[in-house]
This record gives C-alpha cells, structure tokens and sequence, in this order.
C-alpha cells in the first residue's frame, strides 16, 4: 500500500489503477511490475515551479540485479555508466564573462554606443554591485538544481514559455538520403501509396524499435572525446516524449525507459494507434509491421467521406495558447481522452503521404519541413517521420527534449543498415492487434479552430524562404588540407557572404554543444567578432594586399577557435547572462541592472545569422526556420567532400533572399577555397 502511494504521485490514473491491481497479483508477478514501475523515470516540469524533476523509486533488488554492473553483457561500457563522472555545468565569473561579452560587442556599436554598453557592465560587475548578487543567487540555484544550473531555466526560456507556433518556430526537418536502390522513378498517382513506400517506412520503424531497445538497455557504447565522456542523458529524451501545450507554459513529458509497444501513424489525416511489437515486448518481422502500415491505408480508403475524423492534427500547428485551450476542451470528451493518450504514450508518429513532392531540392525538403497546410502532422511528438509514395523519408522534430546531434546518431543508425533485416528474435508467429482507428468528438468551436489553424499554417508556410546547396567540390579533407578547422572556415564563409550581401557585419549564433557536463545542452557562439569584421572588411577592399588579407583570415579563424572552446567548456557569456537575468526579484533590481536594459544587450543577441552545424551530413541533412523575421537560418554539414546545407528566410522581408544568399554563398566558398589552395601548394 504505502509504496503504491508514493509511487502515483506524478502518474497517470490508469497508471495507478494498474499500481492498485498489481497488490492483488501473484508475488512473481507483483515483483516483475514493480521493477518495471521502479526503473520508470517521468522527466516533467512542475506547473507551479517550472522545476525540472526527475522521479524514481529506489529498489535494492533492482540495483543489484541490473544496475550494478557498469558493462553490458557485451563486455562494452553501458551507455550511461560515465554519467556520475560527468562534471555539473560551471558559472563563470563575472569578470570573464564581462570582459567577453564587451568585446562581442564592439562589432555591432558605435564608439559612443560602446561607450555606454561598457560602462553598464562595469558597473554591474565591480565590486559590491548588483552583479554578486546575482551572481549568488545563480550559485544557490545550482546548489538547489539536482543536475544544472541552466537546465529548468533553458528549458522554460528557450523552449516551453515560447508561444508562437513551434511550426517553423521551434520544429527542426531532416531529410534522408535515397537508398541505394533509389527512389520510386513512377511514383503513384496523387491519393495512393506505393509498396516501396510501405516497405521502407516498415524498415525505419524497425530500425527505430532496436535502436530504443539499445537505450532502453544501455547497449549504446557511451560517447567521449579527447577532453573526457560526454553526457548521454538526451538519449533518454526522444523515445515517447511529447511537449503538452498548456498555459502559461507547456510541458515536456518523457519517460525512459520507453516501453510502449504502439506507433501512432497518420494516414490522410487519419490518426492510428498502431501496435509494433508483441504483448510483452517481443519483436516481429519487418513484414509484419507493413502488413499494420498496408491495413491502414486499406481501412482508411474504405471509409466514406462522411466516415473520416476531423483533422485534429491541424491544431498542433497552432499558437501554443490556442492549441492548449482547445486541447483541454478535447479532454472533456472520454473518447477524445483515449486518443490523446494513444499519441502521447506512443514511441513516435510515422507520417504516410499520399503524394510524392517534385524532385527538385528546394522543393522536396518542405514537405518535411511544414508539409501540406500542416495536414497530416501531429507536430508536438519528439520524432516524426515521414514517407512518402515514391519512398522519400525524413523526419520533422520538436527540439524541446534534445539537440540535432541525438536525434542524427539515431537515423544514422538505422539508414546506414538499408534495407531492413529482420532483428534477431524477430517472431513471425505474433499475431500483432490490427491498427486502431483513432476517433474524435469535437463540437462547432472546435472544428471551426481547425479550419482557421489550417488557413494560419498556410500563410506561414507560404511566408517561407527555404532553399538547398549541396557543394560537391570540396569538403573536410580539403578544408584541413590548407590547415584550417572546418567550422570555423564555414563560419568565416557566413561572415563573408553576409558582409558582401548586406554591406555590413550582424550578430551571428552559431551552437556549440555543452554535453562536456551533466545534462548539458548547448552554449552560442558569437561568430560574429572583432577579428571577422576586420578580415570581411580587408577581403572586399582592393587596396588591402592579399598576404594581409590571408592574414586577417588566420586571425578571424582563430578568434572563432577560442571562442568555440570557451562555450564547450561552460565559459561563453549568453548562458551565464540569461541565468544572472533571471536572478532579479524586484523592479528595483531590474531598473538597477543597466547592463540588461542597455539597447546593445538585446541587439547583440538579433541573430540575423543563426547557424548550426549537424556534419558530416553523409545520411542526412535538415534545417530550421530563421529565428528573426529580417534574418537567415544555416544549418551545415561538412562532409569529406561535400557540404550540405539549408538556407531559410522570410519572404516579407525585402532585405532577404535566400536564393540570393545561397549564390553568394556559393561564390565565397569557391573565392575562399582557390586562395588558399594557392597559398599551401
């Protein structure tokens, strides 16, 4: 009784209603459920605190058995064996940071403008100022914070009190290379699916259910670099999880291990909780998971029009307030209950189109990355993967629970073992439930908000900039061959093509990844610096000699070096200024903080350049919207000899043009390349 008690706390009612029948069940069983229920941990943030939680129940037993060994039965380190060597996320102090973030931001000021802007951080940092208090106040909070300082802080800022859409906004697209075999070269007719189709998305899904079995027992060999392990925490974070809209602030719900046997697939709109592994958990044929996929479309296009269920998915395209009012009016209905919780639970969403996007590059990828008017999405769920009649996959994410390198380990996997086998064990005497056939009850509100958010996405969509480059003449072997880091050449690439195209420097974020510490995400790097405007501004002067404008070069490039370290080591100054903000309590001291209400600190931080590298891009490649209306979003992958990458911008927007860009892009990698070749031979 009183374990069952503790453990509801946090849990669902037909969770605790299994809690109540497992006291009444045999002790072999009752053991079996509660080392499943003991090892079940809900990662959510609390409505009141907005707090990070992380939930478990101690078992001895449990640990003895299966915890406390650090090797998998391979003999190979379990994949989150390194997590207690993995040090907490440093605060840096305050005079770094300062001193920093002044020189990040002489580039975008004026001499007098700089003048002020140092003056307000100085003032903020000296000694007995309104800084140490902060600064304080940021050390109890990482005394309180069971894994980081930054962890409930970003998510909330970052991801969960973000209202706008997550359609374009927040949700990352990827796009799989064509297997081996190629693409349908007839695709079906508008309406149909194809076999192909139904038999690569029966492999994805395949390969997906091991590679969750992989994380649900530790079999991924833990990650590292030079420098030490790297924390996998993020694996936990894809598998299942969701973000719940709910006002003011939603939620991100995640539970590892990720044990439900059920996909949810759409089908023209069509929500489907569909069945993929056995009753207790065993594996099955990739035939027999196409034969759910081929019963879904033979029931759905069995179905009179009159027949079909709303297109709820729709709403999850929708301002976050919205879709949390009319999600909650939803969960009034029984039925409605059911079907939201079919999703939810689910491993991930599968997406079947009926169509098949034109060939052409800048065309295809927008299918992944907004589809149709946002029909056929439930855009909320971590993955969802999506193919197409002529079999071209990819994936659109929502980024709350991880960052693109998680989610790309995952799909390399799967996509490098084109086509699917069968996994070992694989029973083909399982008799999977067929597909069910999710419905809804919505009333008049309810599906005039549909027709109003389909008319909203497409608006939105069409506002959209979004082109492709793949450059195949070079990549990361030629780039190291004339002794220059890869990202950072990329990133003085952006810096160049900008200045040419809009005559000036601008603020540029580029991610570096913090995963060096416990549950870290991501630091920025401001690319954009003193050493970059130098070296733009001699490149495009013809009085400038080209030994000196190599020299600015080396000097930029090693400027972007630095500066990248810095952020992978917990020294950047945009974490630690977002933590320090968040530490005023009274208006008092936030009319006192002069530093924050200084116009440059918000100016800097006007990303019309966000970038982020996902190399080598040999399986895939992706993008995202732009994060300001006047400005680009770079996503990058470096290969040894291509660079893939994304270009997005806004069409209302005269100042951009993506295509415009991707030229000059184009034409400053070749400029960049052809000198230094020249220098090294």
């Amino acid at each position: 009784g009183g374990w069952a008690v503790r453990l509801s706390r946090g849990l669902t009612e037909k969770e605790i209603s299994r809690a109540r029948v497992a006291c009444t069940c045999p002790p072999s069983i009752l053991l079996s459920f509660f080392l499943l229920m003991a090892t079940t941990l809900s990662l959510h943030l609390s409505r009141a605190s907005g707090r990070v939680s992380l939930r478990s129940v101690a078992c001895p037993l449990l640990h003895r058995r299966h915890l406390a060994s650090a090797a998998s039965p391979s003999g190979q380190p379990k994949t989150f064996s390194n997590q207690s060597q993995i040090p907490r996320l440093p605060i840096p102090s305050l005079t770094a940071t300062a001193e920093r973030y002044k020189r990040t931001l002489l580039p975008a000021l004026t001499t007098d403008e700089y003048a002020s802007a140092a003056t307000a951080v100085d003032e903020f940092v000296k000694e007995g100022g309104l800084g140490e208090v902060l600064q304080e106040r940021l050390k109890q909070l990482d005394r309180e914070e069971p894994n980081s300082w930054l962890e409930t802080l970003w998510f909330n800022k970052a991801y969960l009190e973000y209202r706008e859409p997550t359609l374009i906004n927040v949700n990352w697209w990827t796009q799989f290379r064509d297997p081996d075999v190629g693409l349908l070269k007839q695709a079906p007719a508008p309406g149909h699916v194809s076999d192909f189709q139904l038999e690569r998305a029966a492999g994805f899904v395949s390969g997906l259910l091991t590679f969750n079995h992989k994380i649900n027992n530790e079999l991924i060999p833990p990650e590292s670099t030079r420098a030490g392990p790297l924390c996998m925490h993020q694996y936990k974070n894809q598998f299942g999880a969701y973000r719940l809209p709910e006002e003011p602030r939603d939620r991100i719900v995640v539970t590892w291990p990720a044990t439900a046997s059920h996909i949810t697939v759409l089908f023209r709109d069509q929500l489907f909780r569909v069945q993929v592994l056995g009753a207790t958990g065993e594996r099955v044929p990739v035939k027999a998971i196409e034969g759910q996929l081929r019963q879904i479309v033979t029931d759905v296009n069995a179905l009179p029009n009159l027949a079909l269920q709303p297109p709820v998915g729709i709403l999850t395209s929708e301002h976050r307030d919205t879709w949390a009012r009319f999600r909650a009016s939803l969960a009034r209905d029984p039925g409605n209950v059911h079907s939201l919780e079919a999703i939810d639970t689910s491993l991930f969403v599968l997406c079947l189109d009926d169509y098949a996007s034109a060939d052409d590059m800048d065309i295809a990828h927008r299918n992944l990355f907004h589809g149709r008017n946002a029909r056929n999405r439930w855009f909320d769920k971590s993955m969802q993967f999506i193919v197409e009649s002529n079999g071209r996959g990819g994936v659109n994410g929502e980024h709350s629970p991880a960052d693109a390198v998680i989610p790309c380990k995952i799909f390399d996997e799967f996509l490098t073992s084109e086509p699917a086998q069968d996994p070992a064990g694989a029973n083909a005497s399982i008799t999977l439930p067929p597909p069910e056939h999710l419905h809804w009850t919505v009333d008049a509100a309810t599906a005039e908000a549909i027709v109003v958010a389909e008319e909203r996405a497409r608006k939105v969509i069409e506002n959209v900039d979004s082109v492709i480059l793949h450059y195949g003449v070079f990549g990361s072997e030629f780039i190291k061959k004339v002794k220059v880091s890869p990202d950072s050449f990329m990133q003085m690439v952006y810096q160049l093509a900008y200045y040419r195209q809009h005559g000036r420097p601008t603020p540029t974020y580029e991610s570096a990844s913090s995963r060096a510490f416990k549950h870290g995400r991501t630091e920025t790097v401001r690319s954009c610096s003193v050493e970059s405007v130098r070296f733009t501004e001699a490149w495009e002067d013809k009085n400038v000699s080209p030994a000196q404008k190599l020299e600015l070069f080396d000097k930029a490039v090693a400027s972007h070096g630095e500066y990248m370290k810095a952020a992978s080591t917990g020294q950047g100054v945009d974490r630690h200024l977002l933590g320090l903000r968040f530490q005023l309590r009274t208006d008092a001291e936030r009319a006192q903080a002069g530093i924050f209400n200084d116009p440059s600190y918000w100016s800097s931080q006007h990303w019309r350049l966000s970038t982020s590298n996902t190399s080598p891009g040999d399986n895939h490649w992706g993008g995202f919207g732009a994060v300001y209306e006047d400005g680009y979003g770079v996503n990058y992958a470096i290969g040894k000899k291509r660079v893939r990458m994304s270009v997005s911008s806004y069409k209302n927007v005269k100042e951009t043009d993506s295509a415009a860009f991707r030229k000059t892009i184009e034409g400053v990698m070749e400029e960049l390349a052809d000198v230094l070749e020249k220098r090294w031979k």
